[in-house]
C-alpha cells in the first residue's frame, strides 16, 4: 500500500499542521503513565514563567528534584480532586506558594508585556501515546497544555477502508473509560477523518455518545445541511478542527471561556462548532466595528441556545477593541485596546437562563455577583446599571417602562443587549423605552439642537452606543428588518449567523415533527331550531356555528375517544413507559370541554394510566361551573411542569407511600400555554385541536422535536383534527433552512401620514403643545406616580380632537372609523419603521405621540353580537383522512414578505343572510357524504322524544318546568328502546350518572321546544 494510502500519512499531515501554527512536539516517553503528566513539559513551563515562586518550592522541599517529584504528585492529586480545568484556569498552592498552570491572553494587547506569560504555555501534540500502566496500547494524538493532556483523537483514513465510524468504535470497544488519562485527566475525546468530526466528552464503553462536531454541509453560520463543505487547499473537509479549533489561540480561549461543568449534570460541556463559530464571530465584529450594530442570531431550536448566550454574555463582558479596527470604528473616534460595553444585559423570561448563566459565569471567573437578575424592582436594576461588579444583568422587556428616570451616571456608557427569543414584541414602544433608560435621554444627551421632540424620535433608532445581539429560530419579517445584517449585494435583511433546523435535523440535536404526521377532519351537519329564521352577518354568525359544533358535547366526546384510544395503543408504551402527550386547543373553553371529556372516557372504559392535566389561565365558567387551571388539576399552576414530568419508571418507590408523587400524569391538555419555551425531551405525541398558522405553527409543533436518549425519530407523532399536513409543511419552510425579507420602502409611512392628516380632527398646533408638554413631564418626573399623573393631566390635549371625531362619526359614521383605522396604522407603523429608517422628523415623531394618546380616547361604534338561537348538531363524523410524512426537502433561503404598512381597516360590512341560508352553506362545505348512520346520537334521541304520544300531548299543556315532570319519567324507557343506535355511547349513557343528567336536561329542554315549534306554539 503507498504510504500516502496509510493512516500515518494523514496523522502526519495533521501533525505538521499542528507544528506550523504553533504547537510543539511531545515526546511519547516523557508521559508518566502513573501520574497522568507530561512532566518535562511542565517543568519547563514552570521553569520559565515562574522562577521565583518554583525557588521557593525548592528551598522547602530539599531541591529540585524532590521538589519536581513532590509538585508532580501534588499536582496529579489536585486535578483528582478540582479536575484539570480548575487547576489550569486558578493555579495550585502548594506550601503557600501558587503556581499557575496557565496563562490566559489578556482581554487587550496594550503592551508586548501582556503577552509575553501567555506566548510562553507549552502546547505540545504527542503521537502514538502509550497512555496505559496495564498495557502498551497507544493513542494517535493528545493535546497536552503545560503537561497536562486535555484532548485524545483518533484519526482515521477512508483510503485504508476505514472512516470516522471506526474511530467511534475504537473509543468505544478498546479505550477503557476507567483509565487515569480517560476518567480524571483528559477532557474531550474527537473521532476524525478526512470529511467528518464527532466528539464526546466522556467514555462510557459501548454507551459512549458522539455528537457531531461539523461546519455544516454549505459551511458555517449559513443554512445546510450536516457534514462540511468540499475541501479547501489543505484537502481535507475536516481541516477546520486543526486549523481553528486547535489552533494555539483558539485552543487556550475555549479552555478559559467556553468548557464548563454542567451543575446539575456533572456533564462537561463542550460548545458545538456553530455556537464556537457564532460566539467568536459575533465577538470579533464588534471587537472591531464597537458598538452600534445590530445582530440576529436564526438558530434552530436544539441547537443549544442557552449556552450560546452563556458564552456571548461572558464574553462581551471583557470584549475589548481590535488592534486594528474596521472603518465604522474609526469615524466614531474609537481606539484600540479599550472596553466594547459596559454592560451586557440580557432579556429573557427564562429563570433557568439565569441559574444557568451565573453557575457558568462563576466556573470561569470566580467572582460573586457579575451575573445578577433584575427580580424585585427598578431601583435594584439601576443599581446594577450603575454599579461596578455585576457585568451581565439579566431581567425582562416588561420592567423598562417602569425605570425611565432612575438610572443616573450612565451617559455616554455603551450596552449590548442579548434579546433571547427575539420577536416583533422587541419593536415597539418598549424597546424604545429601553434606549431611553440605558441612554438616558435629556435635552442635550442625543439631540445636539436641544430639541426633545428631535430626541424622542433620535431614542427609536439605532445608537452608537447600543448594540442588539437577538436569538430566534423563527424570525418574523419585522425581526429580520430589525436585527438582521443587510446581503452585500441585494441589501435584503438576513441573518448574522444561522444555524438551520435542517442541519439539526440532519445531525440529529432534534427530531422531524412532520415525518408521521396523521390528519382527521370532522364532518357535521347543522339544523336551525329557532322557530323564525333570523338575518344574521354571516362571518360573525359563521364563526359562532362552527364554535358551537366543535364544542358541542358530542364533538367533544369523539375526540376524546380518539385520542385516548391512541394514547393507549401507540404512545403510553415508548420511552419504556414515560412517554407524554401533549393536547393543543384553540380557546380555554375548548381545553376545558376537551379536558374533561377526556376524564369520562377513561373513567367510564376504567383505563389507568392515562391520567391528564390541563394549562390555561385566569378564570373560566364552563356549564355554570367556575373553572381556574390549579382548580382542575388539584395544584398550583407553578406545580405543573414538574408534576407532568414525574414518571413512575424513574422512581424507585413508585407504588409505594415513598413515591415522590402519587400520580403519572400523561396528558397535558392546554390552550395558548406550553406552547412555547416548554422544553419537555418526553414528548412523543400531540393531538392538535386548533388553526396553525405561520410561527405558531413551527413554535407549538417544535414542543415534540426535544431529543431523549429512549427516543427516536419513530416516537414522535401528530394527530391533527383541523389543519392540513401540507399547509403546516408550508409554515415550517421558512424557518427550516434560513430567511431574509426585502428592506421597507421608507415612503410607506409618509403615505400613512397623509391618510391620517386627510380628516378634519388633528390640528397641529394642538398636537405641539402635547407632545411638548408630554416630553417635559417624562423629563421632570421623579417617580413612576409621578409620571403616571402627568399623562393622566395631559389628556385635556386631546379633547378638541375627540369632540371633532365625535363631529364626523355623527356626519359620517364611515368616515370616522376609517379615520380611527388610519391613525392605528400609523402608530403602529411608526413604532417598527422609526427603529428601521432614520427619520428624524418631528412631525412623525409628534403625531405618534399624539395619536397614540388620542386612540385611547376614541369612542368606539357599538358592534352588536350575533344571536344565532337555537341550533341543533344533527351529524357528525370525525374520521381519519391520511397519514402523510411532511417532511421538507432543502430549497435554500426563503423570503418572507417585506413590511408593506397598514392594517386590516374598516371592513366592508357584507350583506346580512337568513341564518337558514348560512346553514345550509356550511352543511355543504362540512357535511359531505354524512348519512343516517351518522346522526348524532343525542339528537336521535330528541327526536324520539318529540314523536313520544304522551310527551307530546304534556308539552302541548304544560311549561318546560312541569313538562319536566313527564319527561323525566319517560326519557330513559325511550332512550333504552333506541338502544342499538349507537352502543358506546349507549354504555356511557348508563355508565356515567353525570353524563345521564346532562343529557337528560338537554334532551328535556330541545324536545319541549321541538314540540311546541311543530303546533305553531312559540
Amino acid at each position: 500500500m503507498s504510504p500516502v494510502h496509510q493512516e500515518q500519512s494523514f496523522e502526519a499531515a495533521l501533525e505538521e499542521r499542528l507544528l506550523d501554527s504553533g504547537w510543539s512536539a511531545g515526546v511519547p516517553d516523557h508521559y508518566n503513565r502513573q501520574l497522568g503528566l507530561d512532566t518535562s513539559e511542565l517543568f519547563i513551563f514552570i521553569g520559565a514563567t515562574q522562577k521565583s515562586a518554583w525557588d521557593k518550592l525548592c528551598s522547602y522541599h530539599g531541591g529540585q528534584p524532590e521538589a519536581q517529584r513532590h509538585f508532580a504528585q501534588y499536582l496529579a492529586k489536585q486535578i483528582d480532586e478540582r479536575g484539570p480545568l480548575d487547576v489550569l484556569r486558578r493555579g495550585v498552592k502548594d506550601k503557600g506558594v501558587l503556581i499557575k498552570l496557565a496563562y490566559f491572553k489578556p482581554a487587550h494587547s496594550i503592551t508586548d508585556d501582556a503577552l509575553k506569560l501567555y506566548r510562553a504555555n507549552r502546547l505540545t501534540v504527542t503521537r502514538q501515546l502509550a497512555y496505559s500502566t496495564q498495557n502498551n496500547k497507544a493513542l494517535d494524538l493528545v493535546l497536552f497544555v503545560n503537561g497536562i493532556p486535555l484532548a485524545t483523537a483518533e484519526l482515521k483514513n477512508p483510503l485504508t477502508g476505514q472512516t470516522v465510524e471506526d474511530a467511534k468504535k475504537q473509543y468505544r470497544e478498546t479505550r477503557d473509560p476507567k483509565e487515569l488519562l480517560f476518567a480524571r485527566r483528559t477532557l474531550v475525546h474527537f473521532a476524525v477523518d478526512p470529511d467528518l468530526v464527532f466528539v464526546t466528552t466522556k467514555l462510557a464503553g459501548d454507551k459512549t455518545r458522539f455528537l457531531p462536531f461539523n461546519a455544516g454541509s454549505d459551511g458555517p453560520g449559513v443554512s445546510g445541511g450536516a457534514g462540511n463543505p468540499p475541501a479547501g487547499p489543505s484537502g481535507y473537509r475536516s481541516s477546520y478542527l486543526w486549523e481553528q479549533i486547535w489552533h494555539p489561540d483558539a485552543w487556550m480561549d475555549l479552555v478559559r471561556r467556553f468548557l464548563h461543568t454542567d451543575k446539575e449534570s456533572k456533564a462537561l460541556i463542550f460548545p458545538r462548532y456553530h455556537q464556537w463559530h457564532a460566539v467568536t464571530n459575533l465577538a470579533d465584529h464588534a471587537a472591531r466595528n464597537g458598538s452600534g450594530h445590530n445582530y440576529l442570531v436564526m438558530h434552530s431550536a436544539g441547537s443549544g441556545k442557552s449556552n450560546t448566550i452563556a458564552w456571548l454574555a461572558h464574553r462581551l463582558s471583557s470584549l475589548h477593541t481590535a488592534p486594528t479596527l474596521g472603518h465604522y470604528a474609526l469615524t466614531k473616534g474609537l481606539r484600540p485596546n479599550e472596553p466594547v460595553f459596559d454592560k451586557v444585559i440580557i432579556i429573557t423570561d427564562r429563570v433557568v437562563l439565569d441559574r444557568q448563566l451565573q453557575d457558568t459565569v462563576f466556573q470561569f471567573e470566580h467572582v460573586p455577583g457579575v451575573v445578577q437578575r433584575i427580580d424585585k424592582d427598578s431601583a435594584q436594576l439601576a443599581a446594577a446599571l450603575e454599579g461596578e461588579t455585576a457585568k451581565v444583568v439579566i431581567t425582562t422587556m416588561q420592567k423598562f417602562p417602569y425605570i425611565l428616570n432612575q438610572v443616573q451616571g450612565l451617559r455616554g456608557k455603551r450596552f449590548a443587549v442579548i434579546v433571547d427569543e427575539a420577536h416583533s414584541s422587541q419593536s415597539g414602544d418598549s424597546a424604545a423605552a429601553l434606549k431611553k433608560v440605558l441612554l438616558k435621554l435629556g435635552s442635550d444627551d442625543v439631540d445636539d439642537s436641544g430639541d426633545l421632540l428631535t430626541a424622542s424620535a433620535l431614542a427609536r433608532g439605532r445608537h452608537e452606543t447600543l448594540s442588539y445581539f437577538a436569538f430566534t429560530a423563527t424570525p418574523k419579517p419585522k425581526t429580520l428588518e430589525l436585527f438582521g445584517t443587510p446581503h452585500p449585494v441585494t441589501g435584503n435583511p438576513q441573518p448574522f449567523h444561522t444555524y438551520s433546523m435542517r442541519q439539526a435535523i440532519d445531525e440529529g440535536f432534534i427530531l422531524d415533527v412532520l415525518r408521521n404526521y396523521v390528519t382527521y377532519k370532522s364532518y357535521w351537519k347543522l339544523a336551525n331550531a329557532n322557530p323564525n329564521d333570523p338575518e344574521v352577518d354571516p362571518k360573525k354568525a359563521g364563526a359562532q356555528l362552527a364554535r358551537f359544533a366543535s364544542l358541542h358535547p358530542t364533538m367533544q366526546a369523539q375526540k376524546a375517544e380518539i385520542i385516548v384510544e391512541h394514547f393507549r395503543k401507540h404512545t403510553a408504551p415508548r420511552l419504556g413507559g414515560r412517554a407524554k402527550a401533549l393536547v393543543v386547543t384553540g380557546s380555554r373553553e375548548g381545553a376545558v370541554r376537551l379536558h374533561t371529556a377526556i376524564n369520562k372516557y377513561v373513567e367510564m372504559q376504567g383505563y389507568v394510566g392515562c391520567d391528564s392535566l390541563v394549562a390555561f389561565s385566569g378564570d373560566l365558567e364552563v356549564d355554570g361551573v367556575e373553572h381556574t387551571e390549579a382548580r382542575s388539576n388539584g395544584f398550583s399552576e407553578g406545580e405543573l411542569p414538574e408534576r407532568f414530568a414525574y414518571t413512575a419508571a424513574d422512581d424507585k418507590y413508585a407504588g409505594t407511600p415513598k413515591a415522590k408523587q402519587g400520580t403519572e400524569f400523561k396528558i397535558l391538555v392546554v390552550a395558548e400555554k406550553y406552547q412555547t419555551g416548554f422544553d419537555q425531551p418526553l414528548l412523543t405525541t400531540m393531538y392538535v385541536d386548533k388553526l396553525l398558522k405561520n410561527v405558531a405553527a413551527v413554535q407549538t409543533l417544535s414542543r415534540l422535536n426535544r431529543t431523549h436518549p429512549l427516543k427516536a425519530q419513530g416516537d414522535v407523532f401528530v394527530l391533527d383534527f383541523v389543519n392540513e399536513a401540507g399547509d403546516i409543511a408550508e409554515q415550517f419552510k421558512p424557518y427550516f433552512e434560513t430567511a431574509a425579507t426585502t428592506p421597507t420602502d421608507p415612503n410607506l409611512l409618509y403615505t400613512a401620514q397623509n391618510a391620517v392628516t386627510g380628516y378634519p380632527v388633528l390640528v397641529d398646533s394642538e398636537m405641539q403643545a402635547y407632545a411638548d408638554a408630554l416630553l417635559a413631564a417624562e423629563q421632570k418626573a421623579t417617580s413612576d406616580t409621578a409620571l403616571q399623573r402627568a399623562h393622566a393631566a395631559l389628556y385635556r390635549f386631546t379633547e378638541p380632537a375627540v369632540q371633532r371625531f365625535n363631529a364626523l362619526a355623527a356626519d359620517d359614521p364611515e368616515a370616522a372609523d376609517t379615520f380611527r383605522s388610519a391613525l392605528r396604522d400609523y402608530t403602529r407603523m411608526y413604532a417598527f419603521l422609526s427603529q428601521v429608517v432614520p427619520y428624524h422628523d418631528e412631525d412623525l415623531e409628534r403625531l405618534y405621540l399624539y395619536g397614540r394618546a388620542l386612540l385611547n380616547r376614541l369612542p368606539r361604534r357599538q358592534d352588536p353580537s350575533v344571536d344565532i338561537g337555537e341550533v341543533e348538531l344533527t351529524h357528525l363524523r370525525v374520521s381519519q383522512t391520511g397519514e402523510h410524512d411532511a417532511s421538507l426537502s432543502p430549497e435554500g433561503e426563503q423570503m418572507l414578505p417585506g413590511f408593506v404598512g397598514g392594517g386590516a381597516g374598516k371592513q366592508h360590512e357584507l350583506d346580512k343572510v337568513a341564518l337558514s341560508e348560512l346553514i345550509d352553506v356550511f352543511n355543504d362545505k362540512f357535511g359531505i357524504g354524512l348519512g343516517e348512520a351518522d346522526k348524532v346520537w343525542v339528537e336521535q334521541q330528541i327526536v324520539a322524544l318529540a314523536e313520544d304520544g304522551t310527551l307530546e300531548a304534556a308539552a302541548m299543556v304544560n311549561d318546560e318546568s312541569n313538562f319536566g315532570v313527564v319527561c323525566d319519567k319517560r326519557i330513559e324507557d325511550v332512550i333504552l328502546s333506541r338502544h342499538d343506535d349507537n352502543g358506546k355511547l349507549m354504555q356511557r349513557y348508563l355508565d356515567d350518572d353525570s353524563l345521564r343528567s346532562q343529557l337528560n336536561q338537554f334532551a328535556r329542554r330541545q324536545a319541549y321546544q321541538m314540540i311546541r315549534r311543530r303546533k305553531g306554539i312559540a
